[in-house]
Order: C-alpha cells, then sequence, then structure tokens
C-alpha cells in the first residue's frame, strides 16, 4: 500500500495521486483490468482508528486484510468466491461479516432459488475461532432475515437479527422442519455468540419491522397487511401510529435523536409524496411532519444507540449534516477537500476523529484515504484498480438535457481517453432499478467500453432518484413508453452537439436496463446497431406473476406493481418478447443462472421468440453466478462477450 499525505486545509487535485493527463494511450489496459473484482472491494475502520480491514485480492486469491497503525498485517482470510456483502468493526478485536448464497428450494416454496443471508464473526486476533450466527441452533435457520443494529448492554455488543424459527418434527434428521417464513427478532451477544427470542414473527398475510432501542428493548414495531394495506405502529405501552396504504408505502427511518421518538415514513395517496413523521414513542402528542423541505438520500445512525445523528441531502455533491456541529464542519471539510472527485464518508470512529473517504472520477479508478482530522492529514491507503492508472481513466462529466416533452434530465458522459469528443461512436448504457440514478464517478463498465474508443452515455431518466419524488413517479407506467424515449431523447442531445454520431450507437444495460437495451431495438427501431441485455426482462406479465407469487400474491403486491407498471391489459404490448419479429438489430443475451431477481428464463424466452422470428442474436449463459454479476470470473466473461459483440456490429474506427 502507498501512503500519500496532504493537508485537508488543501483542495485535492489531479495531482494528490501524481496525475498527469497524457493525450493518448499507446494502449489501453486489459479487458480483465476493467470487468475483475477490484482490487479492493471495500474497507472498514476500528473504533480506534487504530486498525483497518480491507476485502482485496492479491495475486489473483481474495482475502479479508486486517492490518494495524504501522501497517503490519494483524490477520488474512482467504474468502475465494464467497459473497462478501457487507463487513464492520464490531471492537478492535471482532469483526462481523455478512455473506450471501444462492441455494435451491424444494417444491414447497413459491421461488426455485433463494438469496440467503448470513452473519459470521471474526476475532482479529490469530488462532481466533470464527463463528457463525445461528449456527449452532437447530430450531432456527442458520440465516439471518435482516439486521436491525447493534446495541452496547452491560458493556457487551448485542446485534439483533431477523430469524426464521424451525418446528420440532419426527420426520426430520435434525428433529426440525420448515413451517412458515416469517422472521421473528433475536438477538445475539457478539462475544459469546448467544442468542436469545426478543420478539415473534407477524400474522400469515403480514410483514414486521422493529426498531430497537439503546437498552436492546424493542421500542417500535410496524405491522402491515399484506391484503389490506392497514397498517400500525405498536410502542412499548401501545399504538404509536396507524393507517391504510393500498400500497403498503410505509416504513420504519430511525429512533430520533434524543431516544424519546421514532421516524417513519409514509406515501400520501392524493399526493403521491412520501412525508415522513416524528412520533413521541409513549404518543403523547400528536405527530408531525418533519424535513419536508429537504430531499434526504441517506441517514445517520449511532451505531451504538440506533438514534438518528444526521443525514446527507439531495444535492450536487450530497451535503452532509451532523446534529453535533462539531461533526458537521469536520464532514464538510472533508467534502471541500476531496471536492475534485466523487467521495463518500465510508466508516468513522465515533468521536469523528478518524474517517474512511472512497474517491473515483476524473483520473482515479478508485482510491480510499485514511483521514485524520485530529492532525488534518489524509493517507491514500489502498487502490482499486492499480492496472488502471489516471491516464488511463476516460473523462466523466454531467450533460444536461430535455426530453421530448420537455422534462429536464441529465446523464453521465464518459469519454475515451485521448480521444476529442467529437463525432464519436456510442454505447448508451441506461442503469438499472429503474429507481437509481448514475453519478459522476468511475464505473468500470463505462470505463472499458470507453477504453476501446466509444463515448458512454448513462441517462438517468424519468424513473431514476437524482431529481426528487416527483420525478421518480413520472416514470410510473412508462416502461417502453417515456423512460425509453428518454433515452434516446439524450442520444440525440448528444448528436446535436456534435459529440456522437447517431449512426453508430449500441444499446447496453443490465436488469432494467437490459429491458431498456432489448426495448430499442424492439419497441423502437431505426436507432441502433446492436443491444446488449444482461440479466433483462424481456415479458413484463411473466415478471409480474413471478414477482407476486413470490410475494404470496398479496393485494398490496399486485397494486405496487401495477401501479410501476401500467395496467396488466398493456404488458405485451411494452414486452421485447412479444415484439421480437420487430427488432431491428442483432442481440446479445447474457444471463447468470443463479439469478433470483429476473428470473435466467426472461432471457431463455427472448431467445426462443427471436429464434422463431428468425432474427439474429446469440445468448451467454453465466453459470452459477446471480444478478448482481458477484463472481469474478462470469463478471470478466461477461464483459468480453458485451465488448466484442458491440465492437463487432459497431466499429468505433
Amino acid at each position: 500500500m502507498i501512503t500519500v499525505l496532504r493537508n485537508l486545509s488543501l483542495a485535492l487535485s489531479m495531482a494528490l495521486l501524481g496525475a498527469i493527463a497524457t493525450p493518448s494511450l499507446a494502449s489501453p489496459p486489459p479487458l480483465e483490468a476493467y470487468g475483475s473484482l477490484p482490487e479492493v472491494e471495500d474497507a472498514a475502520i476500528s473504533p480506534s482508528g487504530q486498525r483497518y480491514a480491507f476485502l482485496m485480492s492479491a495475486k489473483g486469491a481474495r482475502q479479508l486484510l486486517i492490518v494495524g497503525p504501522d501497517k503490519k498485517v494483524l490477520k488474512s482470510i482467504a474468502v475465494g468466491d464467497v459473497k462478501v456483502r457487507s463487513f464492520d468493526f464490531v471492537t478492535d478485536d471482532l469483526i462481523m461479516l455478512q455473506r450471501s448464497s444462492t441455494e435451491k428450494l424444494g417444491h414447497d416454496f413459491a421461488q426455485d432459488k433463494f438469496e440467503f443471508y448470513q452473519a459470521v464473526l471474526i476475532p482479529v486476533q490469530q488462532g481466533g475461532e470464527m463463528q457463525l450466527v445461528f449456527g449452532d441452533r437447530r430450531s432456527l435457520v442458520n440465516a439471518v432475515f435482516g439486521y436491525y443494529g447493534t446495541r452496547w448492554i452491560d458493556g457487551r455488543p448485542v446485534a439483533f437479527f431477523g430469524a426464521i424459527e424451525l418446528r420440532r418434527s419426527d420426520r426430520s434428521n435434525t428433529g426440525y422442519e420448515f413451517q412458515h417464513g416469517r422472521p421473528a427478532l433475536y438477538s445475539v451477544d457478539l462475544l459469546s455468540n448467544d442468542s436469545r427470542h426478543v420478539a415473534t414473527w407477524p400474522p400469515e398475510y403480514s410483514t414486521r419491522h422493529w426498531l430497537v432501542g439503546a437498552s436492546g428493548s424493542v421500542i417500535a414495531t410496524l405491522d402491515i397487511s399484506k391484503n389490506s394495506g392497514r397498517w400500525s405502529i405498536d410502542g412499548p405501552n401501545g399504538k404509536i401510529a396507524s393507517g391504510r396504504n393500498p400500497a403498503g408505502d410505509v416504513f420504519l427511518v430511525s429512533i430520533g435523536k434524543d431516544g424519546s421518538t421514532i421516524i417513519y415514513g409514509s406515501r400520501d395517496e392524493t399526493t403521491d409524496i412520501t412525508h415522513w413523521y416524528e412520533v413521541p414513542i409513549d404518543g403523547s402528542r400528536p405527530s408531525e411532519v418533519i424535513y419536508d423541505d429537504v430531499d434526504i438520500v441517506r441517514i445517520y445512525r449511532d451505531r451504538k444507540t440506533g438514534h438518528m445523528i444526521g443525514y446527507v441531502t439531495e444535492t450536487e455533491q450530497e451535503e452532509p449534516f451532523f446534529f453535533n456541529a462539531t461533526a458537521t464542519k469536520r464532514a464538510k471539510a472533508i467534502k471541500q477537500a476531496f471536492a475534485t472527485y466523487r467521495n463518500r464518508m465510508i466508516d468513522w470512529t465515533e468521536d469523528f476523529g478518524h474517517v474512511l473517504v472512497r474517491t473515483d472520477g476524473n483520473h482515479d479508478s478508485g482510491t480510499y484515504f485514511a483521514v485524520d482530522l485530529t492532525t488534518n492529514r489524509a493517507d491514500a491507503i489502498a487502490y482499486e484498480r492499480l492496472a488502471i492508472g489516471p491516464d488511463a481513466v476516460g473523462a466523466v462529466s454531467k450533460v444536461t438535457y430535455k426530453a421530448n416533452d420537455g422534462l429536464e434530465m441529465d446523464g453521465i458522459l464518459t469519454l475515451p481517453p485521448g480521444k476529442e469528443a467529437k463525432n464519436l461512436p456510442l454505447v448508451l448504457l441506461p442503469h438499472g432499478g429503474p429507481h437509481s440514478h448514475n453519478t459522476e464517478g468511475f464505473d468500470w463498465w463505462a470505463q472499458a467500453f470507453a477504453s476501446r474508443g466509444f463515448a458512454v452515455f448513462q441517462p438517468n431518466f424519468r424513473g431514476s432518484t437524482n431529481r426528487g419524488e416527483p420525478f421518480i413517479q413520472a416514470g410510473y407506467g412508462q416502461w417502453g413508453r417515456k423512460m425509453q424515449t428518454d433515452i434516446s431523447d439524450g442520444m440525440a442531445a448528444l448528436a446535436e452537439k456534435g459529440i456522437i454520431d447517431p449512426k453508430r450507437a449500441c444499446i447496453v444495460g443490465a436488469s432494467y436496463g437490459g429491458y431498456a437495451a432489448l426495448a430499442g431495438v424492439t419497441l423502437q427501431q431505426g436507432l441502433y446497431r446492436c443491444a446488449v441485455s444482461v440479466a433483462g426482462v424481456s415479458d413484463l406479465s411473466l415478471m409480474s406473476r413471478i414477482e407476486n407469487r413470490e410475494r404470496g400474491n398479496s393485494k398490496i403486491a399486485r397494486r405496487s406493481l401495477e401501479e410501476e407498471l401500467g395496467p396488466r391489459s398493456g404488458y405485451r404490448e411494452i414486452s421485447p418478447r412479444f415484439n421480437a419479429d420487430r427488432a431491428d438489430a442483432p442481440i446479445l443475451l447474457i444471463h447468470g443462472r443463479d439469478d433470483t431477481v429476473v428470473e435466467y428464463q426472461q432471457s431463455q424466452k427472448m431467445a426462443d421468440a427471436l429464434k422463431d422470428a428468425g432474427k439474429p442474436y446469440e445468448f451467454v449463459e453465466l453459470k452459477g453466478e446471480d444478478h448482481w454479476l458477484s463472481l469474478s470470473d462470469t463478471r470478466k466473461a461477461m464483459l468480453k462477450a458485451a465488448v466484442g459483440f458491440v465492437m463487432k456490429h459497431n466499429p468505433p474506427d
């Protein structure tokens, strides 16, 4: 690891990384440099600020590496292809890691496969034995179903998880058998791994969520009926709030900042706007709407108490705000210091004296900084992609434009390194979700295409999450319609500026982006030379049936899905599968066999439809891969196939 020291009072520049852009590259990095999992995937800082943990690869081997203040390795644990979802220090001597795996289910279940999460306790000291949460409880499924925080009780860290309880049975070898999938709440002493029942599961056809207070007691329980949408929040002394929401759009946000209130959100059915309400736990005074004048994209909680301590607002730089004035001042100083790049505080000590910051963007393929606010210094301690140097990172910028109906939107443009932004071939890369958005940073998929000579545009079409709730709702019922033309309107705007050649464009995407890619050459014509769909939806009726079945055929799930997609009678019209005969460009289908989000058969059925229609297509199966492209080998295989297909049908030169 390389250390670079800089004074935080100075704005960081490209010189921070020793980066001076060169006019052109003799040759771009290999595709593997983009498709491989990063050399550093994630990092965490210990409560004292003296230890760091990195999920990283060294010489092709993935490992969890724990180092001390002198960069001395304290422990290294091989993780192989384990899908690590998160990890954090509990104490300086203990890490809690969450991992997932895709498992097949039996015939008695609504789903064929399910992504199970497990929590693993990892001692830092050498020789310490790792333990699986619920691993020694035969009466519980050895997985976790929701994490409700860690509280310090009598000086000991106690975590709270959802757990599925099994019932006694003479027919099973273990003496227990499955009864239902509604989790109860359990506490786990993280030092001893002892667990105990805290709160029971919800009634049938209901969901239940909890807020756990600083003392470890449940201070709020939210129940929602899957059929009627009726909901209620109960506190220690009785009902706090209740109502009815036909789409089930009610959720617990956090415990309030002083611990005497809870915050929940609910969407107003008349205005379609989500409000946050702060309600006293004892129900002593009426609830009031809070933060209605602020678009909040993320909240911060105290790790020991669960109290809300701050939030991040939806602004150009995602401004942080803490209720503690010193923390706010320090957080804003970090934002200002790293303003040249996309940056995010990913971990910090309780006193906010030590902060772990991740940056990426122009001339930065991903860097982790240890910021010591007691000495006002920043150390660059790890790089995500050493093979992709500063001069190999294509320039990234935001482009604003208007849709054909006048709606204002934007997208992220990535240019090929060393190329003039003029008359370039284009890859349109719409995001998944569809409720997410792209920002100005290093995107490995976009940069891979840019390295091969393409301009890449990632439009934030209506339905994206970067312009507030009305913009999200503008996408309701617009799959294959205005959401689709928003994408091609972005291409037209770039063509008008002379940046791209609209006659040399392909559309590529994953998940919803995969649907948009298929729709671009079936529901639309004459725009693209090719399309690549990774784990894309091809049949909305099939998606609707599967999602409703997996959600227990609840009425609120059906209503919510219909609100999102529009009336079921129109699904066939906007499903690429049923418009395969209109495909006017070659299509590449790529799908992970273990996908539990968009089922593999979505691509299978699209392939069958294209074959029947006599349309050119290719189909790549990723064995053992999930929806998120979690495995390095299959992710590289996806990228090689996708880039190769685009270069074949839309050569950059």
